[in-house]
């Protein structure tokens, strides 16, 4: 297995930032929003002159669960359209970013507490493509993603993810993409073109999230299914909250925390967004 000086060799040309790379948990919520351009898809324009330019850009995707880990390592990815019943416009769209096997295996190595496979069959689904190709429309900076071993639980990911906290040194943007508060079974599709709609329970989760984010709480984040009932509408499947911890685990001591995209969807969904750094 690559060890984290052979991974220090593949980036020494590269050498340790000053200042870390932010990671960023981004609300992706519909498809559509990869073609469309909306509030949501102009902030992801927008973050992306705000940031540092990355060397390459990891996502931990709510739309890639797999028994045991697994890590993207071929040369270019091909576009998952995981989705049925959207435009063919959306279903057109190619997003052709290089991956990068080297730093794929170098990746896997840094995962010391469990085995990851160098996976060559999945690519880049649209929890990833739908918001990267509006931050890097060149398609010019390699996507890796890391899939999410369902067969775990909330505090095995959140430890997972410390072991990746050496890539933010070296220039990889770290992005988990799913949505805090998303229960498709509850949406209220008369309301989705309204510009902001929640439901007071998620409304309610949303702030609840919001501020054991920001206070730094993440015992409670990861016990999510202790807050109650409002808890367990906003998540009542883990595998778009699960990119949040991923996220959360990241934050360094002097790391401020930004909220945005912060809305409330078709009722039971939220965009919420949070840039760590």
């Amino acid at each position: 297995m690559t060890t984290l000086s052979a991974f220090n060799r593949f980036t020494d040309g590269l050498g340790e930032q000053e200042q870390l790379m932010p990671v960023l948990f981004m609300g992706h919520g519909s498809p559509m929003n990869g073609i469309e351009d909306n509030e949501f898809s102009q902030k992801w324009k927008k973050l992306a002159t705000e940031i540092p330019t990355p060397k390459a850009v990891l996502v931990i995707s709510a739309h890639w669960l797999s028994k045991g880990t697994r890590i993207t390592a071929m040369d270019f990815p091909e576009t998952i359209h995981d989705f049925g019943g959207f435009p063919q416009a959306l279903f057109d769209v190619q997003y052709k970013a290089p991956g990068n096997p080297a730093l794929a295996k170098e990746t896997a190595g840094l995962l010391k507490s469990t085995a990851v496979e160098l996976d060559h069959d999945w690519g880049l689904d649209h929890g990833a493509w739908t918001i990267i190709r509006h931050m890097y429309p060149q398609a010019d900076i390699p996507v890796l993603q890391l899939s999410i071993d369902y067969t775990k639980g909330p505090q095995y990911h959140y430890d997972l993810a410390k072991e990746l906290y050496c890539l933010r040194k070296k220039g990889v943007l770290i992005m988990g993409s799913g949505n805090m508060v998303h229960n498709l079974r509850m949406v209220a599709w008369d309301k989705l073109n309204e510009k902001e709609y929640g439901y007071d329970w998620a409304v309610q989760m949303n702030t609840t999230f919001k501020d054991l984010i920001q206070n730094g709480q993440h015992d409670k984040l990861i016990r999510y299914e202790s807050l109650g009932k409002e808890a367990m509408l906003a998540v009542p499947t883990p595998e778009h909250y699960w990119p949040l911890l991923y996220t959360l685990s990241l934050k360094g001591n002097k790391d401020d925390i930004t909220f945005f995209n912060d809305k409330v969807v078709g009722g039971s969904l939220t965009m919420t967004s949070v840039q760590i750094g």
